[in-house]
């Protein structure tokens, strides 16, 4: 894969707002399918993102992620349109020496069916792993190729509901003659601070973050926050005269978050000129944000 159409396939998977989610139980019923229907005892909803693969439910593995250098899901979606079937990873030279082959898992058999969108993006997979050499029938594959079709589905509908919601927060100005300015805020790895410090605790700092935003944007004028659903996205938009002075307060807020264990990224645009479909400075703020989480992982290398 081209870099240019990784960065592509990248900016697409972040526009989810998937990786690093919350866990949710549908997702969890996905993996137990899967293993129910190959016979398997490991199963896996996989994203593969920046330097990881992740996993949004998995069933017998234990990890929450690994290093994308050593995701077999990384071969698969290289083809989006075919599942992939590895009889033997041991035997197979591009997966003889991973580290879920070689280590404590055992892996010697996979099958994963890539999550692609209706635009052929491959984001990951739902696959299994069992720890003997073998084969699946081909019932199985058709039903491990439904389940991804079902769950590409989910992401989908998901996404679909964070836009509702979003265009909502995205109200046309009311004084549409100054440039106005969309910013995300998002905050990072979302499941594994609430594995450290539970839910509720996270909720609870997530809730005063809003209060903290909603503070410093509302003054009386044009300018709004809003929380997207339950989830770690905040947009703003800035209208007034002094949008460039706000949007640096934000950044500023985004970065005390840190002494609070939180990292918050902003991607932030400018409309070109007063009457710019706000759709289309969302589009290029999310473009934004995509560059500054390539900045972020690359940080954590």
């Amino acid at each position: 894969m081209h870099m240019t159409d990784e960065t592509s396939r990248q900016h697409v998977l972040d526009s989810y707002r998937i990786v690093d989610s919350l866990p949710e139980d549908i997702y969890q019923d996905i993996v137990h399918v899967a293993a129910a229907l190959c016979d398997a005892p490991i199963a896996l909803l996989s994203l593969v993102d920046r330097d990881r693969q992740w996993f949004k439910a998995q069933l017998g593995l234990g990890l929450a992620q690994m290093e994308r250098s050593q995701a077999v899901c990384d071969h698969a979606i290289r083809d989006p349109e075919h599942l992939l079937e590895v009889t033997d990873l041991a035997e197979d030279p591009r997966f003889a020496d991973f580290s879920v082959v070689t280590g404590d898992t055992g892996a010697r058999f996979y099958a994963g069916m890539p999550l692609v969108t209706r635009e052929g993006v491959a984001l990951g997979t739902v696959c299994v792993l069992d720890t003997e050499p073998r084969a699946l029938s081909e019932a199985q594959r058709d039903g491990l190729r439904a389940l991804a079709r079902v769950a590409m589905r989910l992401l989908d509908e998901r996404r679909r509901e964070l836009q509702r919601e979003r265009e909502a927060a995205l109200r046309p100005s009311a004084a549409a003659d100054a440039r106005y300015r969309v910013v995300i805020l998002e905050v990072q790895e979302l499941a594994a601070l609430a594995a450290r410090q539970s839910e509720r605790l996270l909720g609870s700092t997530l809730q005063q973050l809003d209060r903290t935003l909603a503070t410093y944007v509302h003054n009386g004028g044009h300018d709004s926050v809003d929380r997207v659903t339950d989830s770690a996205e905040f947009v703003a938009m800035l209208r007034g005269d002094d949008a460039e002075h706000k949007l640096h307060g934000l950044r500023e807020i985004a970065e005390r978050q840190r002494a609070l264990g939180l990292t918050v990224l902003v991607g932030a645009a400018q409309a070109t000129q007063a009457d710019e479909p706000i759709g289309q400075v969302f589009l290029r703020a999310e473009a934004a944000l995509s560059a500054e989480k390539d900045r972020y992982r690359q940080s954590l290398a």
